[in-house]
């Protein structure tokens, strides 16, 4: 709206209150494409995939991005990944669980003495296994909230605890030993444990070997029977943690509850449930973990899952989710964990110490958080 002045001229009219309010809101600005994509958190994690895919593509040997090669990194990321995107959504929400390596070991026993010792068919065992895990994340959950203490002192006591829990419990089931073997034996023609071990489609990968598609050997078989089924997990679980936190209202309760509790619980949000749920998802997914391990293996011993607890906080770190909550990916995690894996299976391809891998831990979380603080303070005018 415009009005004329006495001199001919003209001059914009006073603005109504609501537009210069609208104006003022930081919700209605409009934001450049740059600086929407230098918010998102897992930011970090796709410039660290790149670094790291360029490092190896000129120092590692050219097997390594071979579809072969490709399947010997994804397995281990794989099973990192769903332990690390259950850490993020956990983290998302604003508290931690040390608990998780001691868990994949505690579920292990369980799982495996079920079969083993107890001869529950497999189904039967891997519910017990899940409803168990289930049951140790609740209780984590329920002592930090009733108590108000620091899930990381919680669930660090609680990475002691299933740790022993687990060594005494395999004495117990073995007489004496640490390892317990016989799984494979116990599941032998049972369907379900083609879901949780082996490799998926391996008709489709013999059809592309019989078109000379992939490689084969020289009595043509495929040099890849299939697609490990930790990877499929790893990809469908990422695929559904990243859609409920995107895009339902549950995920908005997890990040309103990690950014501040008090407003979210004013808001209805009800905060101690949501919290509880990702302490239980979290175990379930250690449970996971542990029941696709011991299938593979064929047994289950007092050190698995060991330290996987802090390779799961770093990658989630990495895949830009932040110690105080309420700000992260699923996606971005998953990402982080893909970085492990290449890095841990690419030094073998390589002439460099394999050693230097916990340096790398190190130095990509320490790079990370650096990284991820610089970029964010950058996005949201931040000093």
């Amino acid at each position: 709206m415009v009005e004329k002045t006495l001199d001919g001229g003209s001059e914009a009219a006073a603005e109504p209150p609501e537009t210069a309010a609208a104006k003022a809101d930081e919700r209605l600005r409009e934001v450049s494409t740059m600086t929407k994509l230098m918010r998102r958190p897992e930011l970090g994690a796709v410039a660290g995939l790149i670094l790291v895919t360029v490092f190896f593509l000129f120092t590692a040997n050219a097997n390594m991005f071979t579809l072969a090669g490709i399947m010997n990194f994804m397995a281990p990321a794989a099973q990192l990944g769903i332990l690390a995107i259950g850490a993020a959504l956990l983290m998302v929400g604003g508290e931690f669980d040390l608990s998780v390596g001691s868990m994949v070991a505690f579920a292990g026993l369980i799982f495996g003495a079920c079969l083993v010792v107890l001869g529950l068919p497999l189904p039967l065992a891997i519910l017990v296994t899940f409803i168990l895990a289930a049951a140790m994340g609740a209780l984590n959950g329920q002592i930090v909230l009733r108590t108000g203490l620091p899930s990381f002192i919680v669930t660090l006591a609680f990475l002691f605890i299933l740790r022993g829990m687990t060594l005494v419990g395999l004495k117990l089931a073995t007489g004496g030993s640490t390892q317990l073997r016989g799984v494979k034996d116990a599941v032998e023609g049972s369907w379900v444990a083609g879901l949780f071990s082996g490799d998926a489609f391996e008709g489709l990968f013999a059809w592309f070997a019989s078109m000379g598609w992939i490689d084969t050997f020289k009595n043509g078989l495929p040099k890849v029977q299939g697609v490990p089924v930790e990877v499929i997990w790893f990809v469908l679980f990422a695929a559904i943690a990243t859609w409920v936190l995107v895009r339902t209202r549950f995920g908005n309760w997890i990040f309103a509850s990690g950014g501040d509790a008090n407003a979210a619980r004013n808001s209805g949000v009800a905060v101690n449930r949501v919290k509880t749920i990702l302490f239980m998802l979290t175990a379930c997914c250690a449970a996971l973990v542990a029941i696709l391990t011991v299938l593979d293996a064929g047994s289950t011993d007092a050190r698995r899952g060991f330290q996987k607890e802090f390779e799961a906080i770093i990658a989630a770190v990495i895949g830009g989710c932040l110690l105080t909550g309420g700000y992260g990916s699923a996606i971005g995690a998953a990402i982080g964990a893909v970085i492990f894996g290449m890095v841990l299976i690419g030094l073998t391809y390589t002439t460099i110490d394999q050693d230097w891998y916990l340096v790398f831990l190190g130095g990509m979380l320490l790079t990370a958080v650096l990284f991820n603080n610089y970029i964010r303070k950058r996005a949201t005018g931040e000093r």
